[in-house]
């Protein structure tokens, strides 16, 4: 096993559930910066969902290759996504910083989930 993996797939496994947290119990100030980002409020729920899935496949991931490389690969699709979102918005570096920094961890996770 990859200790480097298992450390840096869980630190990112439970960043995103601490972010799809937000999305599901609805948090006054995440579903407004998601409205102004034009995201529909029905929607908020469905992106929660999607982080949720991607930290599980990471933690299955750890004992099933191809499932936490899935995982890896859609919370990078994810993030490249949400990065997108804030940079076609001009939003400040401190609003986009969050997305960025998973981005970059999803990346770095994919890479390791491959390497392995």
């Amino acid at each position: 096993m990859n200790i480097a993996l298992i450390i840096l797939g869980g630190f990112l496994g439970l960043g995103v559930t601490g972010s799809a947290m937000g999305k599901l119990t609805k948090k006054p100030s995440l579903i407004a910066q998601l409205g102004g980002l034009g995201v529909p409020a029905n929607v908020v729920p469905v992106l929660g969902l999607l982080e949720i899935a991607g930290a599980l496949g990471l933690l299955v991931g750890i004992w099933v290759t191809p499932l936490g490389i899935a995982a890896a690969v859609g919370l990078t699709l994810y993030f490249v996504g949400a990065v997108g979102a804030h940079v076609r918005h001009h939003d400040a570096a401190k609003d986009l910083a969050p997305a960025a920094f998973f981005l970059l961890m999803s990346i770095a996770t994919l890479i390791l989930e491959i390497k392995r």
